[in-house]
C-alpha cells in the first residue's frame, strides 16, 4: 500500500543512507524484512525549527535506523492541530512506519483517553494508555497496556491475540533535560518469577542544544536477533508510546 509520505523518503532527507531492501520472507508481514536480521534500531526525532521557535506543537517525524546508522523506516504522525495544542503529549495519533519505496508498513494506533497517563490509576481501562499495531494496515500484530503502580513505569506487552509476551520496566525517576546527561532505560523483561532481561528501550542524550530548545528525542532500541519479527515491531511501537508518555513536553519547562 502506497501512502503520501511527509518528506521522506525523497528530496526532504539530505544523502540518506537506505538499508537494502531484503527479499519477501514466509511468516513476515510485508515490509517488515528489515527486522529479521537486526538486533538493534536507533530511533531519532527530526527537529521541527517552527516548533522550537513558536512552541506549537507539530507532527513528529521520525528517521529509523540499524546500528550501522543506515535507515530502515521513516514514521510521520497524523495527528489533529487541536489535539496537539491542547491535549499535547496525551493527544491521540497514528503514526504511519513507511520504507524506502513509500509503502506503509506498518501503523500505530493511540487512541485519546482525557484520564490516560498516571500510573497509579492505570489498572482501570479508561486510564490506561494504550497503543495498537499493525503490520499491514488493517493487521493487528500486537499492542501495548500500562499497568498499574505506584511509581515505576510498567507495560504488558501483547501479542495480536491479547496474549502478554513481555513486560516492560520504565526507570523510578524520569526527569529530562538540558542538565540530565544520563540515559533512561526501560527493560524489556521475561514473564516468571525471574524477569530476565531480554531487550531495552533506551532514551539517548540528544545533545545540549536539541535538549534545551526542542522536544526531539533519540532512542536505542535492543532485542534478541532471533525475536519473532512481529514482537520485534510491536517494541518499536513501544518506543513512540514511551516517547509520547515521557519525553514529548520535555522542551517545554
Amino acid at each position: 500500500m502506497s501512502t503520501p509520505v511527509h518528506q521522506q523518503p525523497g528530496s526532504g532527507q539530505q544523502q540518506a543512507q537506505w538499508m537494502s531492501r531484503p527479499g519477501r520472507m514466509s511468516n513476515c508481514p510485508p515490509g517488515l524484512e528489515y527486522l529479521v536480521q537486526l538486533d538493534q534500531l536507533l530511533v531519532q526525532q527530526k527537529v521541527e525549527l517552527f516548533e522550537a521557535f513558536t512552541d506549537i506543537e507539530t507532527k513528529n517525524k521520525y528517521v529509523i535506523k540499524n546500528s550501522l546508522g543506515q535507515q530502515c523506516f521513516y514514521a510521520y504522525e497524523e495527528s489533529d492541530l487541536c489535539m496537539r495544542v491542547c491535549c499535547k503529549s496525551g493527544r491521540g495519533m497514528t503514526m504511519h512506519i513507511v520504507d524506502n519505496g513509500g509503502n506503509e508498513v506498518m501503523s500505530i494506533t493511540r487512541p485519546f483517553k482525557c484520564c490516560a497517563g498516571c500510573c497509579w490509576c492505570a489498572n482501570a481501562e479508561c486510564c490506561s494508555d494504550v497503543i495498537r499495531i499493525e503490520s499491514p494496515p488493517g493487521n493487528l500484530i500486537g499492542s501495548i497496556h500500562q499497568n498499574g503502580s505506584f511509581w515505576t513505569p510498567w507495560f504488558d506487552v501483547c501479542d495480536g491475540d491479547g496474549g502478554t509476551v513481555f513486560k516492560i520496566k520504565g526507570p523510578c525517576c524520569v526527569c529530562p533535560g538540558v542538565c540530565c546527561t544520563c540515559d533512561f532505560p526501560f527493560e524489556v523483561l521475561s514473564l516468571g518469577p525471574n524477569q530476565e532481561p531480554v531487550g531495552r528501550i533506551s532514551k539517548t542524550y540528544a545533545g545540549f542544544t536539541k535538549e534545551l530548545f526542542t522536544n526531539a528525542s533519540n532512542f536505542s532500541l535492543t532485542f534478541p536477533k532471533d525475536l519473532d519479527v512481529k514482537m520485534k515491531a510491536v517494541l518499536l511501537g513501544a518506543t513512540f508510546l514511551i516517547d509520547m508518555m515521557f519525553f514529548e513536553d520535555n522542551g517545554d519547562d
